[in-house]
């Protein structure tokens, strides 16, 4: 990687962790060179623009999403076990320290959940491939057998996501210090009624 390629790493990384905490909208350049210690100038050298920024920070954390949760799960055999997987390493995904505020993606949602635009549209897209992969890894499921014939995968999917995002919420917002614990109950529940 280049020197300036490296420095634009670095930006990200910060201003993706930022953004979990203010929201993509508080991201500014001006606050990101205060932070890193750039010149304005510098900065907007990798970006051009807040939204360019903007785009570049959720890409980024998308990448690190597949490198950290999608890819590893997809490492483990097809069916139950891939969905456990994307199970355990979402949740080591919120519990990780890269992002001071949570999931940024969580923080996203809430903020641009009803503002059209480029930014949302790249956040929808992001989420949709998330939940997409979750049906697909429920359709191998019933196709390995691990779940019933009858199953929806796309139900499935719809739970498994809604039940993540409870979690996130019940566990950020409401600091209920019990919510792992019913995360992980919940979670036997689905794949218990999917066998």
């Amino acid at each position: 990687m280049s020197k300036g390629e490296d420095t634009k790493q670095a930006i990200l990384k910060h201003a993706a962790s930022l953004a979990s905490r203010v929201g993509l909208e508080a991201l500014t350049i001006g606050r990101l060179a205060g932070d890193l210690d750039m010149s304005k100038s510098g900065l907007f050298a990798h970006f051009g623009s807040k939204e360019a920024l903007q785009l570049a920070v959720l890409e980024h954390a998308a990448e690190e999403f597949r490198n950290l949760v999608v890819r590893p799960a997809f490492t483990a055999p097809a069916g139950e076990p891939r969905l456990r997987g994307l199970f355990e390493h979402w949740l080591k995904w919120v519990e990780a320290t890269q992002y001071e505020g949570g999931c940024l993606f969580m923080q996203a949602s809430a903020e641009y959940d009803d503002q059209p635009g480029v930014i949302r549209d790249s956040l929808v897209a992001i989420q949709k491939t998330w939940v997409d992969g979750i049906a697909e890894a429920a359709r191998r499921a019933v196709a390995v057998g691990h779940f019933r014939k009858d199953l929806d995968p796309d139900q499935f999917a719809f739970e498994f996501y809604s039940i993540l995002v409870g979690y996130h919420n019940v566990r950020r917002l409401l600091r209920d210090p019990r919510a792992e614990a019913h995360l992980g109950e919940t979670i036997d529940k689905l794949l218990d009624r999917s066998r």
